[in-house]
């Protein structure tokens, strides 16, 4: 007789929401069901329509959860570099990993395909609470809406076709990020050239 440790709502979610990211991350954003992440839990299928309702609530938490995952790093990456402590390319990176090793990219695409646009409304959130955020840093507030903006349409970019594109072009895989930096520097200057 196994006997499992009763956890609380918000620490059930949470426990669910790690396990669809590893999930989405692994097999890709069609992999990320009830029934999957249930098993991967050593939940029941009921349990988690209880948490999030359905699949789609499931998909709408996850993308909450990983938006906010990823604005948190974003955001010490931009204090670190207004302090002197890091590089427009250390926040180029960790925007570009978001879309593509952590699997955003893969569930934008997943969402909007399927048509379930307002799922993504939570990164939207997430993205524009960071850009509040760092607002506060001296810079004008259009010029930050506006370099975010781009860099994260040519990181979703880059997560969907990036290493094809580059090859076509022949260009290294690294070209992209490259761009990105170049961008990021002559629209914020931090003291790094181009």
């Amino acid at each position: 007789m196994s006997t499992r440790k009763r956890l609380s709502q918000s620490d059930s979610q949470r426990v669910a929401l790690e396990a669809a990211r590893a999930i989405l991350i692994e097999s890709g954003p069609q992999a990320v069901t009830l029934k999957a992440v249930a098993a991967r839990i050593g939940r029941t299928h009921s349990n988690l329509l209880h948490h999030f309702g359905s699949a789609a609530g499931l998909q709408r938490a996850l993308a909450g959860h990983l938006g906010q995952a990823v604005c948190e790093v974003i955001a010490s990456a931009v204090a670190a570099r207004r302090a002197g402590q890091g590089s427009a390319r250390e926040v180029v990176d960790l925007i570009f990993d978001a879309f593509d090793r952590e699997g955003a990219g893969a569930l934008a695409s997943w969402m909007t395909s399927t048509g379930h646009r307002d799922a993504l409304d939570p990164i939207f959130d997430a993205i524009h609470a960071l850009v509040e955020e760092i607002t506060t840093g001296g810079e004008d507030w259009r010029t930050v809406r506006e370099v975010t903006m781009t860099l994260v349409l040519q990181a979703l970019g880059d997560a969907m076709i990036g290493p094809s594109l580059a090859q076509s072009l022949d260009l290294p895989r690294e070209a992209s990020r490259e761009l990105a930096t170049k961008q990021l520097i002559a629209a914020l200057p931090r003291g790094e050239s181009p």
